[in-house]
C-alpha cells in the first residue's frame, strides 16, 4: 500500500481517536497547558526551599481564590444577561423579521410569476411561515456554545487536580517525557521540553494580556455607544479571544443580536458589531505581531485548521488548546530536524 494511503489512514485514526476519547484526553491537554504556565512559580519557590506539594497547594489555592473573586464580582451582571436573554434573542428575532419581510414580498412575487409561467403550484405557499427553522438554528448554535462551557466548568475539577499532581510531583514528569524522546538533532531533549513549555507560557501571557486591554477597549466603547451591560461585554471579550478566530465570530454575532434587541436604527445596530471589528483589526494586525514577536511564527492556514478541528473535537477545549499544542509541535519538529516537513509547514 502506498505511503500516502498509510498516512491517511494514521489520520482518519487518530482523529477518531481523538474524538473518542476527548472526555480523558481533552482535560490531560488542557492540564498540561496550564502546568506550561504555572511551572515557573514552583521553581521559584523551590529557590526558597518549599517543597513542590507546599508550592502546588499554595498555588492551586490561589487560583481558586481569583476564580472566586472573579465569579462573585461577575454574578451579578452574568445572572442579569441571563435572566433577560430570552427576551433580548426575542425582541432580535422580530426586528430581523421585520427587516426580512421586503425581500420575503420580493422572493414571493418573483416565485409567483415562475409559478404562472410554468403552472406550478406550492413553492410559494411553503416559505410563508419558514421562521422557525431559523431560530431553531440559532437556538442550535447557543447550545453549541454555552454547553460545551458548561462541560468545561464541570471538568474543572478533573483538570485542577491534574494540575496539582503534575506540579506537586516536580520535575518527575519533565525528566519522565524528556527520557522517552528520540535524540534531538538540536540541542538537549531537556532544552526541547523547556523551549516547548516557555513557548506555550509566553502564548498565554501574551494573549491574556492583549485580552484584558481589548476586553477594557471594548466594555469602553459599548458604554459610550448605549448597549447595555458593558462589564460583561468586556468579560466575554477577554475569554472569547482565547479562541483563535472562533472567539471573534462569537462576538460579533452576541453582539449584532443584543443591538438589534436594543436599538431601533440600522446604524446603530451595526455599531456594535462594528466597533468590535474595528478593535479587533487594530489588535490582530498592530499589537499582536509586536507582542508576541518571533517566539510564535507560526502559519495561519495550519492557526486556522487547528482551531477549526480541535473546535469539532473537543468544543470549547480543542479551539483554545489548539496554538499552544501547535506551538509546542513546531518546537519539538524544529529540534528533531530542522529541515522536516513538518517544520516547514507549521512555520510562518
Amino acid at each position: 500500500m502506498p505511503t500516502s494511503s498509510f498516512i491517511i489512514l494514521a489520520v482518519i485514526a487518530s482523529t477518531a481517536a481523538l474524538y473518542l476519547g476527548r472526555e480523558l484526553l481533552a482535560p490531560v491537554v488542557l492540564a498540561l497547558v496550564f502546568t506550561a504556565l504555572l511551572r515557573p512559580l514552583v521553581k521559584a519557590l523551590g529557590r526558597i526551599k518549599v517543597p513542590p506539594p507546599v508550592s502546588a497547594t499554595l498555588i492551586v489555592v490561589g487560583v481558586l481564590g481569583l476564580l472566586g473573586t472573579g465569579v462573585a464580582l461577575l454574578a451579578g451582571p452574568v445572572q442579569q444577561w441571563v435572566q433577560h436573554a430570552p427576551e433580548t434573542f426575542a425582541a432580535a428575532r422580530t426586528k430581523i423579521e421585520q427587516l426580512r419581510k421586503p425581500v420575503q414580498k420580493v422572493t414571493q412575487a418573483v416565485e409567483k410569476v415562475q409559478q404562472e409561467v410554468s403552472g406550478n403550484a406550492g413553492p410559494a405557499q411553503a416559505q410563508e411561515g419558514g421562521s422557525a427553522p431559523g431560530n431553531s438554528k440559532v437556538s442550535g448554535f447557543l447550545a453549541r456554545i454555552f454547553g460545551t462551557t458548561t462541560a468545561i466548568l464541570s471538568g474543572g475539577l478533573q483538570v485542577l487536580v491534574l494540575v496539582f499532581l503534575l506540579l506537586a510531583t516536580g520535575d518527575l514528569y519533565h525528566r519522565k517525557v524528556t527520557a522517552v524522546m528520540p535524540r534531538q538533532a538540536k540541542g538537549s531533549r531537556e532544552a526541547t521540553m523547556d523551549d516547548a513549555e516557555s513557548v506555550v507560557r509566553h502564548y498565554l501571557v501574551v494573549t491574556a494580556v492583549i485580552n484584558v486591554a481589548q476586553g477594557i477597549a471594548v466594555g469602553l466603547v459599548m458604554h459610550l455607544i448605549g448597549l447595555p451591560n458593558p462589564l460583561l461585554w468586556g468579560l466575554m471579550t477577554f475569554a472569547f479571544e482565547f479562541l483563535p478566530y472562533l472567539g471573534g465570530v462569537f462576538m460579533m454575532i452576541l453582539l449584532t443580536v443584543s443591538a438589534f434587541a436594543t436599538f431601533d436604527s440600522i446604524g446603530r445596530v451595526l455599531l456594535a458589531p462594528g466597533a468590535y471589528l474595528a478593535i479587533t483589526t487594530i489588535q490582530n494586525n498592530a499589537v499582536s505581531p509586536f507582542a508576541y514577536g518571533n517566539r510564535l511564527k507560526l502559519n495561519p492556514v495550519v492557526v486556522l485548521l487547528a482551531t477549526l478541528v480541535g473546535w469539532f473535537l473537543w468544543g470549547v477545549v480543542g479551539a483554545f488548546v489548539a496554538i499552544p499544542v501547535l506551538a509546542a509541535t513546531k518546537v519539538f519538529a524544529d529540534h528533531a530536524d530542522p529541515q522536516s516537513g513538518l517544520a516547514e509547514v507549521l512555520g510562518e
